[in-house]
């Protein structure tokens, strides 16, 4: 199973996901299963999520990516808003 893989984007790759749709939420915890693969970009906010080999947090200005099948739990940390995109 791919790790999830948390950087800051390139230039284009900040554009690109600009023009995607937000989605908020507030804190919480809770399951979730990625179906296909997810590319964030946080705008606002502090996140943890954890899976069975591996722990990630994030904030403001990272690209994330969720690899096709995985299992985890968001533990939301602070108030999160983001870009988003599902598929490659």
């Amino acid at each position: 199973m791919k790790p999830i893989e948390v950087r800051k984007p390139t230039a284009e790759e900040e554009k690109q996901m600009k023009r995607c749709p937000t989605w908020e939420k507030e804190p919480s915890e809770f399951p979730w299963h990625y179906d296909e693969q997810e590319t964030c970009l946080i705008l606002e906010g502090e996140v943890a999520v954890e899976t069975p080999g591996q722990t990630v947090t994030f904030g403001p200005g990272d690209l994330v990516i969720f690899p096709e099948g995985i299992d985890c739990t968001w533990t939301v940390k602070k108030a999160i808003r983001k870009h988003y995109k599902f598929g490659e």
